[in-house]
């Protein structure tokens, strides 16, 4: 009886082997980090030479990614996000938990406490069209900024994307803007383009195997009359 039992396992074991392989092969997981010489993020200098190291994982359009930022400088911002997204074609769906760690700030992770927590939780919808893709984003919950009337803004973000090939390089040019009045995106009082930007990618080829992506990226914030010039490695 032992022995038809094992005889019988081993059979529902060789069934099941080629299923679980292929499970296993449409997972996919990604690991990196980028060193960027100043962090800027939609019109807003978040603090100067950061690593950046991201972790994701992906099965049938279902994804989580973790992604987070580190100055060098004690004074800037610390950050830590985690992303849960969902993808089929060109459409794209995520909510998003970011923490801020300020300095000098209480920045407990786990205090989610609905007047003082450092979380922000945001929901994206997008659409990729291939040659633009749309981008909508927009808090709904945390440590959100105030309208006008220092009530909860809902604070949106609005994104256009452009992707297309210069000189052998690969270029993206975005512009994002704001919908409404919000404290959390450097006090925009109503509608307002808050970033102009224009990124190109490089590979540097190391060996014929193994090549390291460069960036740099020119960004403009027309509502407040800023400016950022930012370079990049990915690892």
């Amino acid at each position: 009886m032992k022995r038809s039992n094992k005889i019988a396992a081993m059979m529902a074991a060789a069934v099941m082997l080629p299923a679980t392989m292929v499970a296993q092969e449409e997972v996919e997981a990604s690991a990196g980090a980028d060193i960027v010489s100043s962090y800027y993020w939609r019109g807003q200098d978040l603090g100067g030479i950061s690593v950046q190291p991201s972790l994701g994982v992906s099965y049938k359009g279902l994804s989580l990614s973790a992604w987070g930022s580190i100055g060098l400088e004690r004074t800037d911002t610390k950050e830590f996000d985690l992303t849960l997204g969902y993808t089929t074609g060109g459409l794209t769906v995520s909510i998003t938990d970011y923490w801020f760690a300020y300095s000098g700030q209480e920045n407990k992770y786990f205090h989610y406490g609905a007047h003082s927590t450092a979380h922000v939780w945001e929901a994206n919808i997008g659409y990729d069209f291939g040659p633009l893709a749309l981008n909508w984003y927009t808090n709904i919950g945390g440590a959100d900024g105030v309208n006008e009337d220092g009530e909860r803004a809902y604070s949106s973000y609005i994104l256009l994307a452009a992707p297309f090939k210069l000189g052998g390089l690969e270029w993206t040019a975005e512009v994002g803007a704001t919908p409404w009045a919000t404290s959390f995106y450097g006090g925009a009082n109503g509608f307002a383009v808050c970033d102009v930007s224009l990124k190109a990618v490089k590979e540097i080829k190391v060996t014929d195997s193994f090549s390291i992506p460069v960036f740099a990226k020119v960004g403009f914030n027309p509502a407040i009359e800023a400016a950022d010039f930012t370079f990049g490695i990915s690892l």
